[in-house]
């Protein structure tokens, strides 16, 4: 029995992380896997015993990546609300550049699978750093710094007016005849719309 080295590891999971989530290729195969990771398939097997634990390994990692962004972004109490949504926009529009099909997995994976659907509530319902952003909002709110709305709604305008484009993006790279690199500006240029639309 070899013995397992965390670097091939490490090299297995990026390679597949490419292929899920920033080519959108779900459905590759273990092969496919170990030929962008330049590894053996049954390297493959070997460490993550199938595609579908390697794939629900990948998907944690790249969650608690964006999760830890934000929460180095965001996290300090003692900061202005508009300098928070523009760390929380820079977060969101760069994770969306190293992986653009992750919110369009999500969004699949809850429509398939209620155990899955069940397991995200669960996780949203106890995420304290939701509520207390929920009540800055609020707080926001009273000073009239943003329209008066339920909080709730005011995070959905921010989150869609984000993962929208990125969702729907290779149907406007087409439309548009948009590159790449035109397309990310395109999102770039969108931090301070979506500033000015929210904020007073």
């Amino acid at each position: 029995m070899a013995i397992k080295d965390s670097v091939t590891e490490q090299q297995i999971k990026e390679a597949a992380k490419k292929l899920f989530f920033k080519e959108g290729r779900f459905k590759a195969t273990t092969q496919e896997i170990a030929d962008a990771a330049g590894v053996n398939r049954t390297l493959v097997n070997y460490y993550f015993r199938s595609r579908d634990v390697l794939f629900d390994e990948v998907l944690k990692d790249a969650k608690a990546a964006m999760t830890n962004r934000l929460k180095s972004s965001v996290g300090e109490e003692n900061i202005p609300f508009r300098v928070r949504i523009e760390r929380f926009v820079d977060v969101m529009i760069e994770n969306s550049f190293a992986y653009p099909y992750i919110d369009v997995y999500l969004v699949s994976r809850m429509n398939d699978d209620v155990n899955h659907q069940n397991d995200v509530l669960a996780d949203i319902k106890k995420n304290e750093e939701l509520k207390h952003f929920l009540k800055l909002i609020e707080d926001e709110m009273g000073k009239g710094t943003i329209e008066k709305m339920p909080p709730v709604q005011f995070l959905i305008n921010l989150l869609s007016l984000l993962t929208y484009p990125v969702i729907i993006q290779p149907l406007f790279k087409k439309v548009l005849h948009f590159s790449d690199r035109q397309y990310q500006q395109m999102l770039k240029d969108r931090k301070e719309i979506i500033l000015n639309l929210l904020l007073k």
